[in-house]
């Protein structure tokens, strides 16, 4: 493709700090890089505790063993997500509950939550899709009522914040992804967000195959053992490193991805009002990380058609999540069609356009100008 849906970028010391971290001896995990993106996480963010893991899947893993889930708990998800935010919480026996989305912030809807609360709440897991906040007054409120614990998949939405607050500092726990698509990446990555100190020890021995061995590199034991279930969710010091320059250039990174955002809204928001196309909404009260910039389009066959357009312009755009609810292992759980229109109509209309670090405004108005060119044409009968 000539232009890419997404493109992994250099943006400062990657490289130098890859070279640095080989030569320091340490490419297995918690080495100097990892500690840096800890403290730089836990300062900008003002969270207890950040720990980085081989994917923001691992991390929701971590979640669902911290908060003991057993067999027959229910977890609170959208069915407008990617896989790995259910998939975390069923593979300890818990049953997924599928809830709409808004038709507005494509969020987890806040309004339906009352009547998808039982006995057997365990927890519900707002996802900031877009990075845009999903409406965590109401959920912490009903949340707290009913003593359940939230956990925010974050993976959109590093450096978002919701009435003034960052993003993934909610929750008793969140999860971050560093996939090579998010803002700030290192190829496959996340981390572990704890806002609850009472966490924060189990986390590290879950995290390190169920042992002892932070509190033992800390001096706190003399030596370390097997202590509580648990796995291998370390990254390699060699991905923090690649990580750490990402974040540390996140001013410069988050100013771009601002201005690709931007110029694709002020290009296509009245072009797509007057041809019936939705674009993102933002509310007010939400700040953004300019993560993603979506068209609505009215029906699938439209959409399909300007992916094909765009497509035959060597420009690739995609869709986005399909509903959980209708998948194959949805259906295991109860899910019919209906359960969340809003999820099942955005499904079929929603279109990703091209959006990355090094995206120049030349190319960016090739994507425009190709979109505007679009025609929909309507099968005979």
């Amino acid at each position: 493709m000539r232009i890419p849906f997404n493109k992994p970028a250099l943006v400062g010391n990657e490289l130098s700090y890859l070279q640095d971290a080989i030569r320091q001896g340490h490419a297995a995990g918690d080495g100097a890089y990892t500690k840096r993106c800890h403290a730089l996480l836990e300062e900008t963010l003002g969270v207890t505790k950040t720990l980085l893991t081989t994917s923001c899947t691992h991390a929701l893993e971590m979640a669902a063993l911290l908060l003991e889930l057993q067999p027959g708990d229910e977890v609170i998800v959208p069915s407008f997500t990617f896989v790995s935010t259910v998939n975390a919480f069923v593979l300890r026996g818990v049953r997924p509950v599928f809830a709409d989305i808004r038709p507005d912030t494509l969020n987890l809807d806040e309004q339906q939550l009352p009547q998808l609360l039982t006995a057997r709440t365990k927890a519900i897991v707002p996802v900031h899709y877009a990075g845009v906040g999903c409406e965590m007054d109401v959920i912490l409120a009903l949340a707290e009522n009913h003593g359940v614990a939230v956990v925010e998949d974050n993976a959109h939405g590093l450096f978002g914040q919701y009435r003034g607050r960052n993003l993934g500092t909610f929750g008793c726990l969140a999860t971050q992804s560093f996939h090579e698509t998010k803002n700030f990446s290192c190829g496959e990555g996340g981390a572990l967000l704890i806002n609850d100190p009472r966490l924060v020890e189990r986390a590290e021995i879950l995290r390190e195959k169920g042992t002892n061995r932070s509190r033992f590199f800390r001096g706190q034991v003399d030596k370390y053992t097997w202590v509580d279930v648990g796995s291998s969710y370390l990254p390699s010091d060699l991905l923090a490193a690649y990580l750490f320059a990402q974040l540390e250039a996140r001013t410069l990174i988050q100013a771009k991805r601002r201005q690709v955002w931007e110029r694709y809204d002020a290009q296509l928001r009245l072009w797509a009002a007057e041809h019936g196309i939705g674009t993102p909404f933002i509310p007010a009260h939400c700040q953004q990380p300019f993560h993603m910039y979506y068209l609505l389009l009215p029906s699938l066959e439209m959409r399909q058609q300007l992916i094909a357009h765009l497509k035959a312009r060597g420009i690739l755009s995609v869709f986005h999540y399909q509903p959980l609810h209708l998948s194959d292992m949805g259906r295991r759980y109860g899910g019919q069609p209906g359960d969340c229109p809003v999820t099942e109509r955005i499904s079929d209309q929603l279109l990703r356009l091209p959006f990355y670090y090094d995206l120049s405004e030349a190319e960016q108005e090739l994507v425009i100008a190709a979109i505007k060119e679009f025609a929909p044409v309507a099968k005979s009968r």
